[in-house]
């Protein structure tokens, strides 16, 4: 298997620290990596299109030459074939609870976080809209209040004493973030330590870049 993506650009850094998670918790994922040159436009090309033709990435290219799209469901694909170690959790509570978790870090805090990017300093080269800039910085709030509060039990990870998909899509939320100058209220001391700590992980130096 291949995975088409591209450094920084959160939804495939997502896939990228899952399968980084996944082998160093032991399981033989066997995925190749392929540069897609997001800034270059790489994305449009015909090659890119057959794989995925709303030109997006991650894109998982299977042996049999069709693909897998979608940073969720290419995670979960991946879940299914490699159970252990569980990162969406091992019952049906937990996997509730663990893919809560990953959507209010997804829909929450990562879509507001790339809104705010490309509204300020574009890496594609999106015109600067200060609306759009202000409206993700307030739909921020919440969420990240929200996981700053569930942080504020000692927990280690996001949701609870083992790393989830929860963590790396936080993660690369905040990396991408962390690229657009994008500043959290210091106030969410939890949020901070937990990213903090998350950094230090093997897993995620081999992956995070910024």
């Amino acid at each position: 298997m291949i995975l088409h993506s591209f450094p920084v650009a959160p939804n495939p850094t997502k896939v990228r620290l899952y399968i980084a998670e996944k082998e160093a918790g032991g399981a033989a994922l066997g995925i190749d990596e392929s540069l897609v040159d997001l800034p270059s436009g790489e994305q449009n090309s015909a090659a890119h299109l057959a794989r995925n033709p709303l030109g997006k990435l991650p894109a998982l290219e299977l042996d049999d030459g069709s693909c897998v799209i979608e940073s969720l469901a290419i995670i979960e694909f991946l879940e299914e074939l490699h159970p252990e170690p569980a990162m969406i959790g091992r019952d049906p509570r937990e996997r509730a609870r663990v893919r809560e978790l990953e959507r209010i870090c997804d829909i929450g805090v990562l879509i507001p976080i790339a809104r705010l990017v490309h509204a300020t300093r574009s890496p594609l080269g999106l015109p600067p809209s200060p609306e759009i800039a202000e409206n993700a910085r307030e739909a921020l709030t919440r969420p990240l209040q929200l996981l700053d509060g569930g942080l504020a039990d000692g927990r280690t990870f996001v949701a609870g004493s083992q790393p989830t998909v929860a963590d790396c899509t936080l993660a690369a939320a905040l990396q991408f973030g962390r690229f657009g100058e994008v500043a959290l209220d210091p106030s969410l001391e939890h949020l901070h330590a937990w990213d903090r700590r998350f950094r230090q992980r093997p897993s995620a130096k081999a992956v995070l870049v910024v």
